[in-house]
C-alpha cells in the first residue's frame, strides 16, 4: 500500500501562535482516519495545508505523491474537501448545485456525471429541491456529492455530520466506507466518539501537537488509565465529589452509574475509600476512548491561553 498523505513536521504559525506544531501524519491509499481534538486545535488548519489551501510554515513532504508545497494545484484537483460550514447555495437546485461544480472543475458529459452523483447519494427525488430548504443531513449528502463529482482520490471531510441526526450520521458513514472500498483515501475530523471508532484508524491533536496516533484499540490500549464503574443507589450522584480527587482525571455519571478514570491505579483506591456508601459497588472495565481523549486534553497546553 502506499501513502496518499505522507507529511513530516508541519507548522503553521499566525502571529505568535503556532497552531500546528510539528505534526507528522501518514495514510495509505483506501484508509479511513479519523482526526480529532478539542475546538481550536489545529484540525481545520491542518486539513487545509494537506490540501493546499494553506501553505505550511515548516515541514515537508507529499500528498497523492505531489511535493506539499510545489505540487498544490495538482493535489487540489485530485482532493475533494467538504468544509464545516455548508459551501453551497441555498437558492438553487439539488441539481443546479451539482452542475456547477461541474463546470468549475471543467468535467466533461456534466449532465451524466451530476445524474450519477444524485442516483449513488440517493438524492433522485430532491433533485429539484432547493438547497437552502434541506435539512442537515440532506446538505451533507449532497455537499458528499459535490465533493466526489470529480473522482478525487482523497477526500478530507471537516466535521461533515456536525448537527446531524444519528441515521442520518449513519447513512453517510456508509457511504464514506463504500468510497474507501474503491480505494479513496479519507481523513475526516469528527467530535464524535462512536464515528472514530468506525475509522480504521485515528490521529489525536490537542492545540497543535499530535498526541496519539493508531487503531482505537491500540489508543486505548497504550493509554495506561484504569476504569472504573460505580452501581448502586445514587451511584451517579458521586461524580461532583470525586472528580476534583487527586489523579482522577474523569468521574463522569453514565445514566445512573458512574464511570470513573485515571492513569494511577492507587489513586482509584484512594478515590473509592473517600465514598461513604458502602452499598456502591465497583467494578474494573475498560477505558473508553472518551476517557482517552479527556486525558489527554489534560496534558496538552492551551496554546490559544499560551498566546
Amino acid at each position: 500500500m502506499s501513502a496518499i498523505i505522507d507529511v513530516k513536521g508541519l507548522v503553521k504559525r499566525y502571529g505568535p501562535r503556532t497552531v500546528v506544531d510539528h505534526v507528522d501524519l501518514a495514510i495509505e491509499q483506501g484508509r479511513i482516519c479519523g482526526f480529532l481534538g478539542p475546538n481550536g486545535s489545529g484540525k481545520t488548519t491542518t486539513l487545509r495545508m494537506i490540501c493546499g489551501l494553506l501553505t505550511p510554515d515548516g515541514g515537508s513532504g507529499t500528498v497523492l505523491g505531489q511535493d506539499l508545497i510545489k505540487g498544490r494545484d495538482v493535489i487540489k484537483r485530485q482532493t475533494g474537501y467538504m468544509t464545516q460550514r455548508f459551501g453551497l447555495y441555498d437558492d438553487l437546485t439539488i441539481a443546479e448545485n451539482l452542475e456547477f461544480v461541474a463546470r468549475l472543475y471543467e468535467l466533461p458529459d456534466i449532465a451524466k456525471v451530476v445524474d450519477a452523483a444524485i442516483q449513488r447519494l440517493g438524492l433522485g427525488d430532491r433533485r429539484n429541491q432547493l438547497a437552502g430548504s434541506l435539512s442537515g443531513g440532506w446538505k451533507q449528502r449532497m455537499a458528499l456529492a459535490a465533493c466526489v463529482l470529480h473522482q478525487p482520490r482523497l477526500l478530507l471531510l471537516d466535521e461533515p455530520t456536525a448537527g446531524v441526526d444519528p441515521k442520518a450520521r449513519r447513512t453517510f458513514w456508509d457511504e464514506i466506507h463504500a468510497l474507501a472500498a474503491q480505494g479513496i483515501t479519507v481523513l475526516v475530523s469528527t467530535h464524535y466518539m462512536d464515528e472514530a471508532e468506525r475509522c480504521h484508524e485515528i490521529a489525536y491533536i490537542a492545540y497543535g501537537k499530535l498526541m496519539a496516533r493508531g487503531t482505537a484499540a491500540e489508543i486505548v490500549a497504550r493509554s495506561g488509565l484504569h476504569a472504573l464503574v460505580a452501581t448502586g443507589d445514587n451511584a451517579d450522584k458521586l461524580a461532583p465529589g470525586l472528580s476534583g480527587q487527586p489523579g482522577i482525571t474523569a468521574a463522569a455519571a453514565f445514566g445512573a452509574t458512574l464511570h470513573l478514570c485515571s492513569p494511577d491505579e492507587a489513586a482509584l483506591k484512594r478515590a473509592v475509600a473517600t465514598v461513604s456508601n458502602k452499598a456502591i459497588r465497583w467494578t474494573e472495565t475498560e477505558p473508553t476512548l472518551e476517557d482517552v481523549f479527556i486525558h489527554l486534553m489534560g496534558q496538552a497546553q492551551d496554546n490559544m491561553a499560551a498566546a
